[in-house]
């Protein structure tokens, strides 16, 4: 079994527990962000984008203690 590296970490939440919930993770690795959405027993996750369609790139350098 892999180890927990803890890649990701999650930098925004909104929403309560039982109605739309809304996260954005970064990749600690690569900086990329992700937006996660669940609503009951669906959710969704892409990469969250700007508006000339590329990534949202935070940069990780020492950020979070890599």
């Amino acid at each position: 079994m892999a180890s927990q590296d803890n890649r990701f970490v999650r930098t925004y939440t909104q929403g309560g527990s039982f109605s739309t919930r809304v996260e954005i993770w970064v990749d600690k690795h690569t900086g990329v962000n992700y937006i996660w959405q669940v609503n009951g027993y669906a959710g969704g996750l892409t990469p969250l984008l700007n508006r000339d369609g590329t990534p949202v790139v935070t940069p990780v350098s020492n950020r979070y203690g890599e």
